[in-house]
């Protein structure tokens, strides 16, 4: 179900692709595409392997899942707000550091990917419970201490 609501691809926009890629081809860039995979996967196995080797990274994406890769070799610059994700970045915005994004975002859901997240769980409630708990893990063993209809569901 994971992005089962997204719309698909418009036609306008589809049909640009192979030209896009001639261009860039041209210009002497790789173009990088696996059959079948997300272009975020991509990027993220790419910055992974890239930062690894000690190779300082940065990812030009409007989108907030990428923030997750965040670390002291891997920079995100949000192409829509011009905000500059580093560990700090990520932390400052999010409340949480990069290593956490993935159990905030399970937290907090996310509409356009179909995540549904906890009910009346928002960014705030989120932020504070993996700063008290460490964890999403961690969270859900001591689940019987949380209060309120937020920590019911």
């Amino acid at each position: 179900e994971y992005k089962a609501t997204r719309s698909p691809m418009p036609d306008d926009l589809r049909s640009q692709i192979a030209p896009i890629h001639e261009v860039v081809d041209l210009l002497g860039w790789k173009v990088v595409a696996v059959p079948g995979v997300e272009a975020d996967d991509v990027i993220a196995t790419l910055a992974h392997v890239a930062a690894a080797q000690g190779i300082e990274v940065i990812v030009s994406s409007g989108d907030k899942d990428l923030s997750q890769l965040v670390n002291e070799h891997i920079t995100i610059i949000d192409t829509m707000s011009g905000k500059r994700r580093d560990v700090a970045g990520v932390t400052a915005e999010f409340g949480v550091p990069p290593t956490l994004m993935v159990d905030y975002q399970a937290l907090v859901g996310d509409t356009v990917d179909n995540v549904p997240g906890v009910a009346k769980v928002g960014p705030k409630t989120a932020a504070k419970w993996l700063e008290e708990y460490g964890s999403l893990d961690n969270l859900i063993a001591n689940a019987d201490a949380i209060k309120g209809v937020a920590g019911n569901n």
